[in-house]
């Protein structure tokens, strides 16, 4: 195994001593936060980068300085792809499959939580839709241009533990929206996603994993209450300080964005293929009824390769689009 990493761990940190050069990569989502940082460790260590965004006008001045920086040895290409719209997916997609170059590391950042009952372009719940069924298509697009030793990371959280994937009613139509239960539901498919991805590309030397970045103050909270925030936090607090633990403190950005990088670049292929991972590590999966809200783990719903594969299937038939082993 590598250098032993952990939740403090910062992108400059993991990637340290690696040179990308040669090397390309797609990271989904650089208009802000992870994403922005994401691109930046990847592109200061040679890495040719291209970044999605749907606001291609917030991700060119977000991404201005990190171009900048990384002038003359490596480049950024901003694509414009609406995750909420598989006309704007499928369009993304053909441009980059036209260009037929190919990639070492495709990572589906971008994502939204919390927002009120909302539907994409195509009808399907706003957080399913834009998390995981818009990835599933544009990753799968692109899967052929994954050259041997490639990986795709997929960004699942710790939120995943607020919900299953329902495959009879993903969108709300019979069951009480809760936006919490919404945004856990993605995130479980997220990290189904990378199961059964892993499943289908091993064989070809291309692997596939989920990552929890941890908790920071990013651009994601934007459509939550402050105080349902605040509430969460007291409750941590509250049960960090009763184990005789210090307040609950936020990840920075580029401690957030390390397990990402380093499940893409850095960690053994066998290690991460079909797992989900967290500070810079394999996370343990958890069974107990009750989970501490502040406690590692993965469910075990969330890394099932038979809820992955009926996962898969419910998701073709919604895209009505197949993508075969």
């Amino acid at each position: 195994m590598t250098e032993s990493f952990n939740a403090t761990s910062t992108t400059d940190q993991v990637l340290d001593g690696f040179d990308l050069t040669g090397k390309r990569v797609l990271v989904t989502g650089v208009s802000a936060g992870l994403g922005v940082e994401t691109a930046r460790t990847l592109l200061a260590h040679g890495a040719q980068v291209i970044g999605t965004a749907r606001d291609l006008a917030k991700a060119e001045a977000a991404t201005a300085l990190i171009r900048t920086e990384a002038a003359g040895t490596a480049a950024l290409e901003l694509e414009e792809l609406d995750l909420a719209s598989l006309r704007s997916v499928r369009a993304c997609a053909e441009r980059i499959s036209d260009a037929g170059k190919p990639f070492d590391l495709i990572v589906a950042n971008a994502g939204i939580m919390g927002v009120p009952l909302s539907h994409t372009e195509d009808g399907f719940e706003l957080h399913f839709g834009t998390n995981y069924l818009g990835h599933f298509v544009f990753v799968n697009r692109l899967a052929p241009l994954m050259r041997p030793g490639a990986r795709l990371i997929t960004l699942s959280s710790a939120g995943h533990r607020f919900a299953d994937v329902d495959l009879e009613d993903p969108n709300f139509e019979h069951t009480p929206y809760d936006p919490f239960m919404a945004y856990g539901r993605s995130k479980t498919a997220d990290s189904l996603f990378a199961v059964a991805f892993d499943h289908r590309h091993r064989n070809r030397g291309v692997r596939a994993a989920a990552v929890h970045p941890g908790g920071i103050q990013t651009e994601l909270a934007r459509y939550t209450n402050p105080a349902v925030l605040q509430g969460m936090i007291d409750t941590i607090n509250a049960e960090l300080a009763a184990q005789g633990k210090p307040p609950y403190t936020w990840k920075t950005i580029p401690q957030g964005a390390a397990t990402t990088v380093w499940a893409g670049i850095v960690a053994s292929a066998d290690d991460i293929g079909g797992r989900y991972c967290e500070d810079c590590h394999v996370s343990p999966v958890v069974t107990a009824q009750t989970v501490s809200m502040v406690s590692e783990g993965v469910r075990p719903y969330a890394i099932d390769p038979e809820r992955a594969e009926a996962l898969w299937a419910r998701s073709e038939e919604l895209v009505n689009e197949a993508f075969p082993a």
